[in-house]
């Protein structure tokens, strides 16, 4: 009997949930493992979000299959909501529900590719983005960006990267890993460049919400609207009302491509879970006090954790704009001995710091940046701070 395919045997697994599953295991085992690799909100999901899960579970229309492309009523309000935010014009017809932000990716990769298509895929970059770009047929080709220009392209980097075969340019801001958040003017470029040159946008707009200080969240199909037509929207509740595990995101896009969207998931999957979807319905209708709860403790946070790196040797840390995450330089560890080992990777870093301090970070390999650490600034003040305690003890 043969393996299992080519295609499916080279995906790895996500590393943010590896060493996130690792620091669970270590947990079981009896070990307090300090967690800043998983990007999820320690905040438990709003009360009335819940409550609305409740009473779905006893309504009968909850308890059979619904249209693939999503609950009618939950469509129409991301498009509404969407619309506000953003003064793109956009319909039910325009969303397609889907299991979390994570299958919106795959469907829209999915949806654009064929093989031996380009995706522009500046670097760093999330870890799923190159696996579904791959899966789909697609080649991702690296743009890189590093701390000396804010991790962030520019028109002129991506045109060298242009070829025949340039099908699409993803775009993230606010950013993972590194937290940078592009300003109007370069979106703006960005925008222009890629309607000039006839791309579609794939655009990860999941961390809109997390923004600080000046920074501010502009959507690329808004800044250029004659970019909407070739734009696939990414977004989702999992960050922004603390609702990971209700598995519910979305694709907004022009009506053809949503179209065979909701195609491809008819087959994939039938539609979503019910439940989660009129939980996520009752979220977006439900304001933005928990949200800005949330963000209001994220950027405490933000200083706290920035402040805590800021004493420890070997590392660098800009600071981050948006999300929840830091991206530090550890390259001043690199080549050196660590507690009593001979660190040459990022990678080995990840490792020591888990093995020797129970402190769970994400290698910057992951994210195509070695000598760079992510950390999630995502959890409790208290973890937190006892988290950089460790590492201290670690590196002094």
């Amino acid at each position: 009997m043969s393996g299992v395919s080519a295609r499916v045997g080279a995906i790895t697994e996500s590393a943010t949930l590896a060493m996130d599953r690792r620091a669970r295991e270590l947990s079981a085992a009896g070990h307090k493992v300090i967690s800043f690799a998983a990007g999820e909100p320690d905040f438990a999901t709003p009360e009335a979000v819940v409550a609305a899960a409740r009473e779905a579970c006893g309504e009968y229309r909850m308890q059979h299959y619904t249209p693939a492309a999503g609950l009618p009523e939950l469509r129409a309000e991301i498009a509404a909501k969407t619309e506000r935010e953003t003064g793109t014009p956009l319909t039910a017809a325009n969303v397609l529900v889907t299991s979390g932000t994570k299958q919106a990716v795959a469907h829209a990769f999915a949806t654009l590719l064929d093989p031996g298509d380009e995706v522009l895929v500046p670097t760093p970059y999330w870890v799923t983005f190159p696996e579904a770009i791959k899966l789909s047929g697609g080649v991702p080709v690296e743009v890189p960006s590093d701390e000396t220009r804010g991790f962030r392209v520019s028109p002129e980097q991506l045109e060298r990267s242009l070829t025949e075969r340039t099908k699409a340019l993803l775009f993230v801001s606010p950013h993972n890993p590194t937290g940078a958040v592009y300003p109007r003017e370069q979106v703006r470029a960005i925008g222009e460049w890629a309607l000039e040159r006839g791309l579609w946008v794939v655009s990860d707009e999941i961390y809109q919400r997390f923004v600080y200080g000046t920074a501010e969240f502009n959507s690329i199909a808004a800044v250029v609207p004659a970019l909407a037509p070739s734009t696939l929207r990414l977004g989702g509740v999992a960050k922004s009302y603390a609702m990971t595990g209700w598995r519910v995101g979305w694709l907004i896009g022009p009506e053809l491509a949503v179209r065979a969207a909701s195609n491809l998931q008819s087959h994939v999957c039938g539609n979503i879970s019910n439940v989660s979807q009129r939980a996520a319905l009752a979220a977006l209708r439900s304001g933005l006090d928990s949200v800005e709860q949330m963000r209001a403790a994220f950027a405490r946070r933000r200083e706290a954790i920035l402040s805590g790196l800021a004493g420890l040797p070997g590392f660098e840390c800009p600071a981050p704009d948006g999300a929840f995450y830091v991206f530090p330089s550890v390259r001043g560890l690199l080549g050196r001995t660590v507690a009593g080992e001979a660190v040459e990777s990022s990678s080995q870093l990840a490792g020591l710091f888990l093995d020797r301090a129970r402190v769970a970070v994400v290698p910057g390999e992951a994210f195509g940046a070695p000598g760079h650490l992510r950390l999630s600034y995502a959890l409790a003040d208290q973890d937190l701070e006892e988290g950089l305690e460790r590492l201290r003890r670690l590196l002094l």
